[in-house]
Formats: C-alpha cells, sequence, structure tokens
C-alpha cells in the first residue's frame, strides 16, 4: 500500500503549480507596478514641462504665480493618472548660474520637507529651476521595500526642469 502510494502521480501537476503560483504572480503584479512607475515618471516629466512653459514665458507670472497654480498647472498636463491633492510637490527657485541650480534632497526622516520647498518663478532672463515631486504608493509587499526610498513603502518620483526665463516684463 505505501509503495502504491509513493508511486501515484495524480494531483503532482496542481501541486507544483501550487508551489510555482505564489512567487509567479508576485513577479507579475511588481512588474506591473514598476511598469506603473515608469509611466507616472514620464507623466509626472510631460507636467513638470509643460507647467515650466508657463514660467519660462512669463504667463504665470503675469497672472499671479503661486506654487498653487504652478502645481494645477502640472496636475493638468498629467491626464488624470496621478492624485495630485496632497502627493504632488512642487519646488520652484532662481539661481545666479546653471552651475548653481541644484536643488536639496527633500525626503528627510522618511518624509517630504514641506518647510524646505520654495516657489519663486523669477522675472525675465532670470535662472529657474522647477522641480516637481509625487510620492507613489508601493502595492506589491515583496518589491515595496528594495524600490522605496521613503518610510511606508512610498517611492519619491521627482521631474526636473532648468531653463532660462524669457524676456519679458518691462
Amino acid at each position: 500500500m505505501l509503495r502504491r502510494f509513493a508511486g501515484d502521480r495524480s494531483g503532482a501537476n496542481a501541486v507544483e503549480f501550487a508551489l510555482v503560483a505564489a512567487p509567479f504572480f508576485v513577479l507579475l503584479v511588481g512588474l506591473f507596478e514598476i511598469c506603473m512607475i515608469f509611466i507616472a515618471m514620464t507623466t509626472l516629466e510631460h507636467g513638470a514641462a509643460e507647467a515650466a512653459r508657463r514660467i519660462r514665458t512669463g504667463e504665470l507670472q503675469q497672472s499671479g504665480a503661486s506654487a498653487d497654480s504652478f502645481k494645477a498647472l502640472v496636475c493638468g498636463s498629467t491626464f488624470g493618472i496621478l492624485d495630485c491633492d496632497d502627493r504632488l510637490k512642487v519646488d520652484v527657485r532662481v539661481f545666479d548660474d546653471f552651475g548653481a541650480a541644484q536643488g536639496d534632497d527633500p525626503v528627510q526622516d522618511g518624509e517630504v520637507n514641506d518647510d524646505d520647498l520654495q516657489f519663486d518663478a523669477g522675472q525675465g532672463n532670470d535662472i529657474v529651476l522647477a522641480r516637481v515631486f509625487y510620492e507613489w504608493q508601493i502595492i506589491t509587499p515583496v518589491i515595496g521595500a528594495p524600490l522605496s526610498n521613503m518610510s511606508g513603502d512610498r517611492r519619491l518620483l521627482q521631474a526636473s526642469v532648468a531653463f532660462r526665463n524669457e524676456p519679458f516684463g518691462d
């Protein structure tokens, strides 16, 4: 009876599939999430470039520039893919030359430090660095730790645009 039980192979495929299925589906969901992160990054870069164009031409400054108006322009160019309410942060600064146009890391203790973020769109011919940050919540449990750069299995996505404003105004 023991020999007959050991030689019985019915159900072996089901057991093998059960052993392989869990890691396969985790990898499949992880791959899908990485693709979504790349799509979100591309969309964020597009939104930052489109909103920065309004600063570069002086349109935003002449209509009353604010961080909220810049944020609304970025969100308007993301095709509704990103949830812009609390997850999107902007930092726009004026610099003396392009070599100095570097921003500090906004992540401190696993969170974005809002106190370090500024909004100064500048005037005509100013050199401006516009940075946009988005907090992406990672949902795949296995890849959450390696992909996250913030606390709570979140990844900070960033898009930057450096440019010289056109000579607008006086």
